[in-house]
């Protein structure tokens, strides 16, 4: 059965980098092309014109929701064609939904049945990254697998795509060890390796799926007053430029949305800090 991949799209080069990603990555999978649009999705000019048209504010709304959709399939379609020059069979869906973007993504994909949903990283620099982008609410909401794919990649990470090895945060923990898992699946044929921060010189135990696989210890440092999942996501990221890593994976715990957007979360802190794309797995 081939992969089945959900690309989040909506026409930035980050998300036309996404799809590119994800087909050097699942070169074989089915993709969706998923635009999720919410009204007006106008320009002023547009809804300038339409003020103008409309006999009276019903007709004005009708307009804004034809032109939407139109708009809409229009970039759904120009994401097919990219996935489609990228050798993918793909096809695109196109959702109008009110809310969060992200929210609806996550669900859709689990609809799809997803077995990945990608999105593209926005490109902000680590000071600038805030909880509440798209690809933030996605990794917290999603059930699948999520690629969050750094915008742009260098040569040297966009060449390590074909056969580089995935290197997978490890802790010894339920979702540390469902990781483990999802990419042994995702991923049969490329290398995995293990990276565990030891933290007060205490070392990881490798759990079930975590056996026959080369675990390499990284020891903290460097923490300086500064929260220590970001501390982690750092010294993962250092460990997947090391090995010169095709995906970094990490394991979420499970937490409700809510409580992450308070607390942080290594998962959030390393698709935020990554220079390569981040596999985030939920338990």
């Amino acid at each position: 059965m081939p992969t089945n991949v959900i690309v989040g799209y909506d026409g930035s080069p980050a998300a036309g980098a996404a799809i590119s990603v994800g087909a050097t990555l699942f070169p074989a999978a089915h993709a969706w092309i998923a635009h999720i649009w919410t009204p007006p999705f106008a320009g002023k000019r547009l809804l300038r014109r339409l003020r103008a048209t409309a006999r009276n504010t019903e007709e004005f709304l009708q307009l804004v929701e034809q032109e939407g959709a139109r708009e809409a399939g229009r970039i759904a379609d120009a994401g097919v064609a990219l996935a489609k020059a990228a050798e993918w069979e793909a096809e695109p869906i196109v959702k109008r939904a009110t809310g969060s973007d992200g929210l609806r993504l996550a669900q859709l994909a689990e609809r799809l049945h997803g077995d990945v949903l990608v999105i593209g990283d926005r490109g902000l620099g680590r000071s600038e990254a805030a909880i509440g982008s798209v690809s933030d609410m996605v990794v917290h909401y999603a059930t699948v697998p999520v690629l969050v794919v750094p915008h742009p990649l260098l040569s040297d990470e966009f060449d390590a795509l074909a056969d580089g090895p995935v290197v997978v945060g490890y802790d010894g923990s339920e979702g540390a060890e469902t990781a483990v898992s999802t990419v042994r699946r995702l991923f049969p044929d490329r290398a995995v390796i293990l990276a565990a921060v030891r933290s007060d010189g205490h070392d990881v135990a490798a759990g079930p799926a975590a056996q026959g696989l080369e675990l390499r210890t990284v020891e903290e440092r460097n923490r300086l007053g500064r929260p220590r999942d970001r501390v982690i996501a750092d010294e993962l990221s250092a460990e997947a430029d090391r090995a010169g890593a095709a995906v970094l994976a990490v394991g979420s715990r499970g937490l409700s949305a809510a409580r992450e957007v308070l607390l942080g979360s290594v998962a959030v802190a390393t698709a935020h800090r990554s220079h390569r794309p981040v596999l985030v797995v939920h338990s």
